[in-house]
């Protein structure tokens, strides 16, 4: 690596640690503690690359890189920030940094971008105008956690462009709420924004109400109409029937829909993003996707976490929640430290919304202006859900059942399952039951039928028949 780096950061350690790794790589490095030492050195053409915080004790990094980019198009500026949250990421882009770290940051990772951003300082040219400011409310988008960086900064990458995006995750990880930041920070944000959820739709109403009909002589337009020059979001886009796939997939490639007269098409104008909490490889594997539809809509592929992925975060969100309901008329309540401790050990099935519900219960419930361990404790002991109390109790055995033949029946989508169905559950169900109940009592028959409460026989035909290695010794349990 060869190039004058200048660090621009108030703290001395990490001014530090950055000169010795990058003059270790090769470069010459140049280093302040203030925004106004910064700008002195663009005029005087020092630098071929800029590494800066944000917060200066004499300004805001941020506020000057439109006079950087406009001074020195060439030149570029790679941000780095404690204060990590989306906007912080949005902020970067928009005023048109190179790239964004948050801290703490990977010092090799950091080496590698600026080693990108040498090899590319004068090649890459910059726009000369002054970007827009951006909007400075807070988006609905909570946490600090490494999982969410990642998400923030995909996110400032693509709010200013038009290309697919496919959002994945369970449910309850806030799809939509990223769908609604891309559209509301977006270049598309005076337009309008258009969700349809495939899931709440039948098969036969989905072309209808993404492209328009006429019924009666009555005429009537669907989403695509609606969301122009704006944002179209397929909500639950892996339920979609193929029949409405192949004929999203022909007005995405053609550029241009007809509303009812085939002769007179339309023009397609609007940004489409696209969810699911499904695995749609595996649907276009099985044929209930589309492999081309699949590629032309997963452009740019953002995963959200689970909440269980993302434990840091959930002081933070369950604050947030709480000042929400507070907002919405319920009572304005704060968490003890105790509490949020008992909350970072839930296994939160329901991700980010089971979170947020249950702090508006827990608003509702606390007599009190703090809400205690206890309450918490008390009122997810009471929770008519399968999520975990912290203790490690796992879900009842019925919802785990519930939920894998929810997901099978939905595999099938309008299908049925061959026939034979309940045997095979069952069978299922017989098979751990049997062996771990044989394992219990270190292979003892007789045992094991007294603790299952059927008779010898019945075991013995049930052992050959479900093919199940019997040997008596250690117990595995």
């Amino acid at each position: 690596m060869d190039g004058t780096i200048i660090v621009a950061d108030d703290d001395r350690t990490i001014r530090t640690v950055l000169a010795q790794a990058l003059t270790r790589a090769g470069c010459r490095v140049r280093s302040t503690g203030t925004i106004s030492t910064l700008w002195k050195w663009v005029e005087e053409g020092e630098g071929d690359v800029i590494v800066t915080d944000v917060n200066m004790p004499d300004g805001d990094a941020l506020d000057i890189l439109p006079a950087i980019a406009k001074k020195r198009p060439n030149l570029p500026v790679i941000v780095m920030s404690a204060q990590n949250t989306v906007m912080t990421a949005i902020r970067a882009s928009e005023a048109g940094a190179f790239d964004y770290v948050p801290k703490p940051f990977d010092l090799a990772a950091l080496l590698a971008l600026v080693n990108k951003a040498v090899k590319q300082s004068t090649a890459h040219q910059r726009k000369g105008n002054t970007p827009e400011p951006v909007k400075t409310e807070t988006l609905p988008l909570i946490g600090h956690s490494p999982a969410m960086q990642e998400i923030y900064r995909i996110m400032a990458r693509l709010m200013n462009t038009d290309l697919g995006v496919m959002i994945t995750g369970a449910s309850g990880t806030g799809k939509e709420i990223v769908a609604r930041a891309l559209h509301n920070f977006g270049h598309r944000k005076d337009g309008p924004f258009i969700a349809i959820n495939m899931a709440a739709l039948p098969a036969d109403e989905v072309e209808a109400e993404l492209f328009g009909r006429r019924k009666d002589g009555l005429k009537s337009d669907g989403k695509f109409a609606a969301a122009h020059s704006g944002t179209l979001f397929l909500d639950e886009i892996g339920d979609m029937p193929l029949e409405a796939q192949t004929r999203l997939l022909r007005i995405l490639q053609e550029g241009e829909f007809s509303r009812d007269n085939p002769n007179d098409p339309s023009a397609i104008d609007l940004r489409l993003i696209a969810s699911t909490h499904q695995d749609l490889r595996a649907l276009v594997n099985e044929g209930k996707f589309r492999e081309d539809l699949f590629y032309r809509l997963n452009v740019v592929p953002i995963r959200l976490p689970r909440l269980s992925e993302r434990l840091e975060d959930i002081p933070e969100l369950a604050r947030h929640f709480l000042r929400s309901a507070a907002d919405e008329g319920l009572p304005l309540k704060t968490i003890s430290n105790d509490a949020l401790e008992i909350l970072r050990r839930q296994s939160w099935t329901g991700n980010v919304r089971e979170l947020k519900n249950l702090m508006r219960r827990l608003a509702i419930l606390c007599p009190e202006e703090n809400i205690s361990a206890s309450l918490v404790g008390t009122v997810l002991n009471a929770r008519p859900s399968s999520a975990n109390t912290g203790h490690g109790r796992p879900q009842k055995l019925s919802a785990s059942i519930e939920a894998h033949l929810k997901h099978y029946f939905a595999l099938h989508g309008d299908s049925l399952p061959a026939p034979g169905l309940y045997n095979r559950i069952i069978q299922e169900v017989e098979l751990p039951l049997i062996a771990l109940s044989l394992q219990a009592t270190r292979g003892n028959q007789v045992k094991t039928a007294e603790l299952l409460g059927i008779n010898r026989n019945t075991l013995r035909k049930k052992i050959k028949e479900l093919d199940i290695q019997v040997s008596r010794g250690k117990k595995m349990m």
